[in-house]
């Protein structure tokens, strides 16, 4: 009796998706957790957006005004490689406005930090949600977000201040946020401050820091706090979280605006979804949330990345994803990628220094290609064939670990060769640690007696080395 699949078929030919196929492939269908609701009195979301719109006004305009004077060949942006606005440019942009040059260069720092222009060398280009402007109201509200979350950075803290002051008052402002998201309504800034001190106490004591200065004899209380230092720098905070628009201050009290409001909600739900989670994600290190996260809807998924990287530094939230993308489980690779997809523009400079890497190099490059605005479904045309099938068996390597054995099989549709022989050929060749045992794995999975023992024979000659 002989196979109905001729031994050189043509596989059928589908657009690869190589990163989505092993963490898509391997979800678990859980019941989906109702949607929550925001606390009654938020506005809906379009209105939320165009709040967001009129506080990004002036930045949209000069995002539009750099696309239009600043692409490629019609002039440059930066003059030192930082992203800082050459005064030619500004001096240029400020004519062409009807603004100041101050005027302008603050705006064009929000659109930086709002995701409306990003800059690469000492050009510019315009970020994928001022495309989306008019038109996206949750590209807008992300937009808002990413600006709010850089709230320390739209406005320098006051001269003099001791970085280490500045850190902790940055690290402790969340709180502060929340009691003012719970409070619903002005809070005295005298109570924002105690609760200042007792967060950043909190944040010495873990730490296990030891106050320089003379000691106290025992029994002796300390000096009041009244005349703390923090209270500058809690007066920079809540004017800084004033100038992208989160709150309001005046008369000696703070309140959030709808869009701070709503911004702190987002934020604690996520955490609460994070912390809800089986392994209690939010807490664990890169590669323990990531398994964690494997058997999650993509959704659901991407929340809790969300989650994790807010309760971390970014730069070494992007270091500890990459850390965990190095090991030897591929379906952890693919899921640090989705996760850096989360953290976006802050990544890139990472990203692209592992694209030397082997194990990390496709993976960079369709992070990277989707990233400088490739369609996700046509990113895999910036791999070379070696890198395409090396990719490939990466991901049949964590199917194989992970998934199911039809799984497998379906996976083999995706490969970019036309025949089963031209695969086998190639992925002997691109050298992959797990060639082996993938190719038994599909040889056992396969029900096509034939097919099946073609790739026994390739895995055998990969073994021994033989040809």
């Amino acid at each position: 009796m002989t196979s109905r699949i001729p031994r050189d078929s043509r596989l059928r030919l589908v657009r690869p998706r190589p990163l989505a196929a092993a963490p898509q492939a391997i979800n678990q269908r859980r019941p989906r957790r109702p949607a929550p609701r925001p606390p009654e009195g938020t506005p809906a979301r379009s209105e939320l957006a165009r709040m967001a719109r009129s506080g990004l006004a002036g930045a949209a305009r000069v995002a539009r005004w750099a696309d239009s004077a600043l692409g490629p060949g019609r002039g440059s942006a930066t003059a030192d490689g930082k992203a800082t606005l050459s005064d030619a440019t500004a001096d240029q942009a400020a004519r062409e406005l009807g603004l100041t040059a101050a005027r302008v260069r603050a705006d064009w720092d929000t659109a930086r930090l709002a995701g409306l222009i990003e800059v690469h060398g000492d050009s510019a280009r315009p970020g994928w949600r001022l495309r989306a402007w008019n038109r996206d109201d949750s590209a807008v509200l992300r937009g808002w977000v990413a600006l709010f979350d850089a709230w320390s950075l739209a406005h320098p803290e006051p001269a003099g201040q001791e970085p280490a002051a500045v850190a902790e008052v940055v690290s402790a402002m969340p709180q502060v946020l929340s009691f003012l998201q719970l409070s619903a309504g002005p809070v005295p800034v005298d109570q924002l401050l105690d609760l200042l001190e007792q967060r950043v106490t909190e944040l010495r004591t873990e730490r296990c820091e030891v106050p320089y200065g003379p000691r106290l004899e025992p029994g002796t209380e300390p000096a009041p706090t009244a005349d703390t230092p923090l209270a500058p720098l809690l007066d920079w905070a809540l004017h800084a979280l004033a100038a992208v628009g989160a709150l309001t201050c005046g008369d000696g009290q703070a309140t959030l605006t709808p869009l701070g409001s709503w911004a702190v909600w987002v934020k604690l739900e996520q955490i609460c979804v994070a912390a809800q989670s089986p392994a209690g994600n939010i807490e664990q290190p890169a590669e323990d949330m990531l398994r964690g996260c494997a058997q999650l809807r993509p959704n659901a998924a991407r929340a809790e990345y969300r989650a994790w990287l807010a309760a971390r530094p970014v730069g070494s939230a992007v270091a500890e994803l990459l850390g965990a993308a190095r090991g030897e489980d591929a379906l952890l690779r693919g899921l640090a990628f989705d996760a850096l997809r989360v953290v976006g523009a802050p990544a890139e400079p990472d990203v692209r220094a592992v694209v030397d890497e082997p194990t990390l190099r496709p993976y960079a490059l369709l992070w990277l290609a989707e990233h400088d605005g490739a369609d996700p479904e046509d990113a895999h045309e910036a791999l070379t064939r070696r890198e395409a099938t090396w990719l490939w068996v990466d991901t049949a390597a964590a199917v194989a670990d992970h998934g199911e054995a039809p799984l497998l099989v379906r996976h083999l549709e995706a490969a970019v060769q036309f025949t089963v022989p031209a695969l086998l050929e190639e992925v002997r060749a691109v050298g992959h640690p797990r060639t082996v045992q993938v190719l038994v794995a599909l040889a056992a999975a396969h029900p096509d007696p034939a097919l099946a023992k073609a790739v026994r024979r390739a895995a055998f000659q990969v073994h021994t080395g033989g040809s």
